[in-house]
C-alpha cells in the first residue's frame, strides 16, 4: 500500500504461509524472504522484518537499505506489537503482515493496518522475485 509509511513483517508467519519445505531449514527460508524484501521496489519506504526461533540464524540484526531485522528475543508477536507502537508513536502510518488474529488484532489496536501473507507474496513476486521457502 502506497500510503504507508512503515511496513512491520511477521516474517514467520510469512515464511509459513506456503508449505514449500521452510521448516527443512528456518535460516535460509528467512534469509530468501530477507532478500527479496531488500530487493522489492514495491513496498513501503521502511520495512522492518522481525525473526524469531531458529530464523533468527539466518539473517543478522541491523539494517539493510530500507530493510530493518529485529530478532525477537522471545515471543515474536510481542517484538512485533513493540515495532508497530514504535512506528506508530512517531506518527508514520503503519502497515502489518500476518496473518495471525489474535496479532492482528492486537496491532489494530495501535492503528496498523493489517495486511496477510498473501499480500505481501504478491507484491514481491510480482516483481519476479520468487519463491520464498
Amino acid at each position: 500500500m502506497s500510503d504507508l509509511d512503515v511496513l512491520v513483517v511477521d516474517g514467520a508467519n510469512v515464511v509459513g504461509s506456503r508449505p514449500d519445505g521452510w521448516w527443512k531449514d528456518r535460516p535460509g527460508a528467512a534469509a530468501r524472504l530477507h532478500a527479496r524484501l531488500v530487493g522489492s521496489e514495491a513496498l513501503t519506504p521502511q520495512v522492518v522484518l522481525v525473526l524469531e526461533g531458529r530464523a533468527r540464524a539466518g539473517v543478522l540484526e541491523g539494517v539493510s537499505g530500507r530493510v530493518e531485522v529485529v530478532h525477537a528475543g522471545g515471543e515474536g508477536d510481542d517484538t512485533i506489537v513493540a515495532e508497530v507502537s514504535r512506528a506508530a508513536s512517531t506518527g508514520r502510518s503503519v502497515g502489518a503482515v500476518t496473518a495471525d488474529r489474535e496479532l492482528a488484532a492486537r496491532v489494530e489496536e495501535l492503528g496498523a493496518t493489517v495486511l496477510r501473507p498473501g499480500w505481501l507474496l504478491g507484491r514481491i513476486e510480482a516483481e519476479g522475485a520468487g519463491r520464498i521457502g
